[in-house]
């Protein structure tokens, strides 16, 4: 059976329920787009007919309600966009109102959330009287919850019939969204979604940065590499920081001065068309500095353990959708 196409109002309404750094991110860079597209009415249209204008955001506390508020309201423009911010007892009228809903929980949250009372009824468009299907899309962000998890909950433990299930979909951004320079993989379906809500998905996450379509059986290892990764190159530029703060340099200029050197690698990569190994090789010249530092780090293993790091971060991805999981970066060595 096909998959359904996105409704093609003008308008679209999104939802985040569990606005955290992550939905705010999102958001962000969506409210900034929608006021750019706004400000040049004369240019070539490159966005979908249908964009998301009306945004609601749910959050757990009243704090948390002046946060989001306090972040995304600068950025919301009459006539643009506009912008509710409500607690979580909210979500099931947030729902309704939706086409689009994104998942931005934790991951054991998502079971209770998407049956609490009166969902059922939220996530049911209403068909029109020619019975054009027009279906609501789910969009979660919640690190090993995967399609078939969230579909089995919406049709086994909510009770959707089949012909009213919501388009569902996984992505999976990272915290670089929060200055526009994710990596967002979205998790391809079979069959496919039509090309309607893939571009729709691909101008939301392009908002924030680069996106990229793979297969369901490599999700955990792009939550590994691309989410968990930031973390990794992380401690890898404090490490070769505290190198030059050894060597005399201050730690300001060090910080700097890694994270630029970090910047200017990925640049030569993504810009310039560089393998790893090219970029490599090329600055080790003969009986230089580099070649000597490059093999105390080979001597050392850096890049085996950097690598046993992926694999270990896709083996803890896999177990974060279980509501019960617990203890799962208990030893296995």
């Amino acid at each position: 059976m096909a998959a359904p196409e996105v409704k093609s109002s003008s308008e679209l309404t999104m939802a985040v329920l569990g606005c955290g750094t992550m939905g705010i991110s999102i958001l962000s860079g969506i409210l900034s787009s929608l006021d750019s597209l706004a400000a040049s009415p004369s240019e070539p249209p490159t966005s979908p007919p249908a964009l998301p204008r009306h945004f609601i955001a749910t959050v757990r506390s009243p704090a948390s309600v002046s946060k989001v508020e306090s972040a995304l309201s600068p950025l919301v423009k009459p006539a643009v966009s506009t912008l509710r911010v409500l607690q979580s007892t909210s979500n099931v009228s947030a729902v309704s109102e939706a086409d689009i809903i994104l998942l931005g929980c934790k991951p054991y949250m998502v079971g209770s959330l998407l049956t609490a009372s009166g969902m059922k009824d939220a996530l049911t468009v209403n068909h029109t009287t020619d019975h054009a299907r027009k279906q609501k899309i789910i969009i979660s962000i919640c690190a090993g919850v995967t399609v078939p998890d969230l579909e089995a909950i919406l049709r086994d433990d909510l009770g959707l019939p089949a012909n009213d299930l919501p388009i569902v979909v996984r992505a999976m951004p990272n915290t670089a969204s929060k200055i526009r320079e994710s990596m967002t993989v979205i998790n391809t379906v079979d069959p496919p979604l039509p090309d309607s809500v893939t571009e729709l998905l691909t101008w939301i996450f392009k908002q924030i940065g680069e996106v990229s379509f793979l297969p369901p059986n490599l999700m955990d290892a792009c939550t590994s590499l691309c989410a968990s990764g930031t973390a990794f190159f992380a401690l890898m530029m404090e490490a070769a920081a505290d190198g030059g703060v050894a060597m005399g340099i201050p730690r300001a200029e060090a910080n700097k001065m890694a994270a630029q050197t970090m910047r200017g690698a990925a640049g030569l990569v993504l810009e310039g068309g560089e393998h790893p190994a090219i970029l490599r090789e090329k600055v080790s010249t003969p009986g230089g500095c580099t070649i000597g530092g490059l093999l105390v780090l080979e001597e050392e293993g850096v890049r085996g353990a950097v690598a046993k790091a992926v694999r270990e971060a896709t083996v803890v991805a896999s177990l974060l959708g279980g509501g019960g999981a617990k203890n799962v970066n208990g030893p296995r060595r």
